[in-house]
């Protein structure tokens, strides 16, 4: 193979030619654009022995989700999916196993339908959702199933995790960075400028627009009702357990801050430790046009980054900028943000370094975490549920976003356009 216009790599590959090099330089691959089609999530129920899940095991309400969004979609032959993606941060006991394959063979789908699991702890969801994205942009799929489970309940965070020791010992991360709300006092620190009053009025409007959203029915159209079997017999789940509507700024001023003496993080500008699943369904958009499916919303970019994980609310504004950029778009251009509230002052971070006033009506216009509970690789699917049906109400808005911070020192950002919008 004395060829010298053949690559270095050519000829590194037993029984290559240069013609055979040549028509694999000259194979091309259009991808393929991916569409949101539908969404639902469990309700969001307390995490612990009080909690309406306690007695419910983790994998079953992911099967619950599944179960429903097929219900919702009957135009879908469940033979059809090609793959079931899963995300648990907790990947142990009943949200263990390789749990897209679990929560698939429950859920009565066929068995030639395949699964697997991610983590990326709070934006698990969110990863499983560009995963089988990226599987649908490469025609490698056609219809894949994108979600994530947590039983903080059953699994408190950092359970039966084994931290190497050499993090604090060679000062790898600060110790604060492996308790999140040690890591929300860290921002507080960082920029003084946002006071625990910012982060309780932020705490406040989430509760009262969260209110107005069940009121308004808007939490009905992707609140999946479940029964449940618990201490007092079988309920139904139809409710997120940290619904507090008539959270009032005097009634947090004096709550105890449990991260700090003399803190400014506290339950009530927080979200609360919670039980719940999410899933959606993703299509490329000649499938869905096939199919008869109804899509909401095509995905643009999306954008993952690191920083500091001491500081770890931080990881939404790189990730924002860098899909933002990616996207060829600027903030202008967006008219609706679904950013994670894991605390108040983590979504006041990006508000500030974005420019966007944390009063505005695109930021979260159904509420957050704050008021729903935050399970953990749960939420991103509900954060793209809410920005679909926000598309829907907004029919004037092309471009949202779905953001949050992840643990360790990271964020994730996605920019959709509304198909209504687009048309």
């Amino acid at each position: 193979m004395g060829d010298a216009n053949v690559p270095d790599l050519c000829r590194c590959v037993p029984g290559s030619a240069p013609a055979a090099w040549t028509r694999l330089l000259r194979v091309g691959r259009e991808l393929r654009e991916v569409v949101y089609v539908d969404g639902v999530r469990t309700a969001f129920g307390r995490a612990g022995p009080k909690g309406i899940f306690w007695r419910t095991r983790a994998d079953d309400l992911g099967v619950k989700v599944v179960r429903e969004l097929l219900r919702r979609n009957p135009s879908l032959p469940p033979e059809r999916l090609d793959d079931v993606v899963m995300a648990a941060t907790a990947q142990v006991g009943d949200q263990g196993l390789t749990l897209g394959r679990d929560i698939g063979l429950l859920a009565g789908l066929p068995p030639s339908v395949p699964g697997f699991a991610v983590d990326r702890m709070c934006a698990g969801s969110l990863t499983a959702v560009t995963a089988g994205s990226g599987e649908i942009a490469m025609g490698s799929a056609e219809l894949v199933l994108a979600g994530g489970v947590e039983h903080m309940g059953h699994h408190p965070m950092g359970d039966d995790v084994d931290f190497n020791p050499r993090f604090v010992a060679e000062r790898l991360v600060d110790p604060s960075a492996v308790t999140m709300g040690a890591t929300a006092e860290n921002l507080h620190d960082r920029f003084p400028e946002l006071t625990k009053e910012d982060s309780d009025a932020f705490a406040v409007r989430s509760q009262q627009r969260a209110a107005a959203a069940w009121q308004n029915g808007v939490m009905s159209q992707t609140v999946v009702p479940m029964s449940v079997f618990t201490d007092d017999g079988w309920r139904v789940a139809d409710r997120d357990e940290f619904l507090r509507p008539d959270t009032s700024l005097d009634g947090l001023a004096h709550l105890p801050t449990p991260f700090r003496a003399g803190g400014r993080v506290t339950a009530g500008n927080s979200a609360g430790l919670t039980d719940g699943a999410a899933v959606c369904l993703l299509a490329s958009e000649s499938v869905a046009r096939d199919l008869e499916l109804e899509p909401r919303m095509r995905l643009v970019s999306y954008a993952f980054a690191g920083v500091e994980p001491e500081l770890m609310g931080l990881g939404p504004v790189p990730a924002t900028r860098k899909a933002l950029e990616l996207a060829g778009l600027s903030l202008d251009d967006l008219g609706l943000f679904e950013l994670n509230e894991p605390f108040a002052v983590q979504v006041l971070t990006w508000c500030d370094a974005m420019g966007v006033d944390p009063e505005d009506e695109r930021l979260n216009p159904y509420g957050g975490a704050i008021a729903c509970g935050h399970p953990l690789a749960a939420t991103g699917v509900r954060l793209l549920a809410q920005l679909a049906y926000g598309f829907r109400e907004r029919p004037g808005v092309r471009y949202g976003l779905t953001a949050l911070c992840v643990g360790m020192g990271m964020g994730a950002a996605l920019i959709w356009e509304s198909l209504a919008a687009a048309d």
